[in-house]
């Protein structure tokens, strides 16, 4: 794997124990929030991941900054049409912010709001529209600060579930060249997806074509042909893969393999999308088996794991039978946990209400 999509909190959870014989989420929080060995960023596509931390100077030259470029730009728009303030105004209350983590040590956004009033400064947003909203500011400017890396999330309140984070220091990446760190990340893409097209990696980065075709052309990857295109690959993945038995398994919402591909066909039959994914092209907890999706999963109120199984390969009798304990290994993991994904799909809230 590269890195674990985080939008959902429970997410990162959920895709580490679908990999994992004896998953324990204390072990995944102290590499989050103590060891600081995984860092949680905005990043490719403007997506929330988590990644090693290793890799988060790469991932940050190479497609963070552009996006924290963006976000700065349009708080700065709204903050200037809607009340007249600039760059000064938005520096100042960011040091405030900062003086503030200082004193505290980690603060809530709504303790932050108390702490530095302009945070609680409201914004216009869909104005006339039936979602018409006037949210304070607060957690545009703190994400904006997150995404450059001036501050983090640190533990959530609540279980590790929650998505309400505690908001700490944090120190900045390295200063690495862009296109170098591109290429990095190009070589990582296609380590963990490839073979893949130029398509699926300027899909999952959020590069142009032109810094996408760089990057995949000083990995050293070979071109290959995929059964829908053109690709490339690296040169340890040139020799046929090795036979594995099939088996059963439960992958949460937004998970990254499913997310890590703009062509699924290989592994996704198109009939089945308009159940599994929203209407934003966000995929819902899938069930794979023998390598590829074949149905669906959500919990229920009561902590039960239900599945249900699109496709006659999921429907056969192996494939049930390990489903079955699948499921039951999920519903132990999470306990008395409750999870609903944020990008709800249509068999996801049949199965969650049935």
């Amino acid at each position: 794997m590269l890195a674990l999509h985080a939008t959902d909190p429970a997410t990162v959870y959920l895709s580490v124990a679908a990999r994992t014989a004896d998953p324990a989420p204390a072990l995944l929080e102290q590499a989050l929030y103590e060891d600081r060995s995984l860092v949680r960023m905005l990043c490719m596509r403007r997506t929330m991941f988590v990644v090693p931390r290793d890799l988060a100077p790469v991932v940050d030259a190479s497609t963070a900054r552009a996006v924290a470029a963006r976000e700065r730009r349009n708080l700065l728009k709204v903050l200037g049409e809607q009340h007249g303030h600039g760059e000064a105004w938005l520096a100042t209350t960011e040091n405030a912010v900062l003086a503030a983590l200082a004193d505290l040590g980690e603060g809530t956004a709504a303790q932050l709001a108390d702490a530095v009033p302009a945070l609680r400064t409201q914004i216009s947003v869909s104005p006339g529209k039936p979602y018409a909203a006037t949210p304070r500011i607060t957690s545009r400017v703190l994400g904006v600060m997150a995404a450059e890396s001036r501050i983090r999330r640190g533990r959530p309140l609540g279980t590790w579930a929650s998505s309400q984070f505690r908001w700490t220091t944090a120190e900045p990446h390295p200063d690495l060249d862009a296109e170098d760190a591109r290429a990095e990340l190009a070589a990582h893409y296609l380590r963990a997806f490839g073979p893949a097209t130029t398509d699926d990696v300027k899909w999952w980065t959020g590069w142009t074509l032109t810094d996408t075709r760089k990057a995949i052309a000083r990995t050293g990857a070979a071109d290959v042909d995929l059964s829908h295109g053109p690709g490339h690959a690296l040169p340890e993945h040139l020799d046929p893969p090795t036979r594995t038995e099939p088996a059963a398994v439960l992958l949460p919402g937004l998970d990254p393999t499913p997310m890590g591909w703009r062509h699924r066909d290989w592994y996704l039959d198109p009939a089945l999308v308009p159940e599994l994914f929203d209407a934003y092209g966000n995929i819902g907890p899938t069930l794979w088996w023998n390598g590829r999706i074949g149905g669906g999963w959500a919990q229920r109120p009561d902590g039960d794991i239900a599945t249900h199984a699109l496709t006659p390969e999921g429907r056969g009798n192996e494939a049930q039978a390990a489903i079955t304990v699948e499921a039951a290994r999920m519903a132990t993991f999470l306990g008395d946990i409750r999870i609903r994904p944020s990008m709800r799909t249509p068999l996801e809230r049949r199965l969650a209400t049935s």
